[in-house]
């Protein structure tokens, strides 16, 4: 049953991987690069502190980077203890993707999928009562997963549970947040 699942996580890759071209190659390495969606980084940051005022919200600010920062230190742990090659190191299918990078590391779970939800689903449940589109940013770690599929160095089960697993760490971050935030500035 386990290989069977593997062997349809490898064909779904290939399909996915094979529906790229030349034209948008550039636009999928653009959107793969985490420095530029540093505007969206921004906007949030802005919008803590608009929301929150300097203390709460440096706060907050630091209590994302200590959640970034364990979503990623978690993905390694998981990749280290499952050691999947990634499509691109994967001699049984690697000559029949499209790869435009070459990462060396381990696959599952995506560090992309998993930190890009983890963020996505913290900065919702903050701001779903005060912006009606805040569900928008959604669309962020949807894209950002799927360019990791679109360059062959990731497999759909390590974007799904990647997903998953930042979608549980981005809830935990924000149950945890929520009672700190009223512990410490209860007044």
């Amino acid at each position: 049953m386990f290989d069977i699942l593997i062997q349809k996580d490898k064909e779904f890759l290939i399909y996915l991987n094979s529906l790229g071209s030349e034209q948008w190659d550039p636009l999928w390495l653009f959107i793969t690069n985490q420095l530029n969606w540093a505007p969206l980084f921004l906007l949030i940051i802005f919008l803590i502190f608009k929301n929150l005022g300097w203390k709460k919200g440096g706060f907050l600010f630091l209590f994302l980077i200590l959640m970034v920062a364990f979503s990623d230190q978690f993905t390694n742990l998981i990749r280290g203890v499952f050691e999947r090659l990634r499509p691109n190191n994967d001699t049984s299918i690697n000559h029949l993707l499209r790869t435009l990078i070459r990462p060396q590391s381990f696959s599952f779970t995506s560090g992309h999928a998993t930190t890009s939800m983890t963020f996505s689903v913290f900065t919702y449940l903050l701001f779903k009562d005060k912006y009606k589109y805040i569900k928008y940013i959604f669309i962020f770690p949807i894209v950002f997963a799927y360019s990791r599929l679109y360059l062959g160095v990731h497999f759909p089960i390590d974007i799904l549970c990647g997903a998953t697993v930042g979608t549980l760490i981005g809830i935990t971050f924000f149950k945890i947040h929520t009672f700190l935030q009223r512990k410490i500035f209860a007044n």
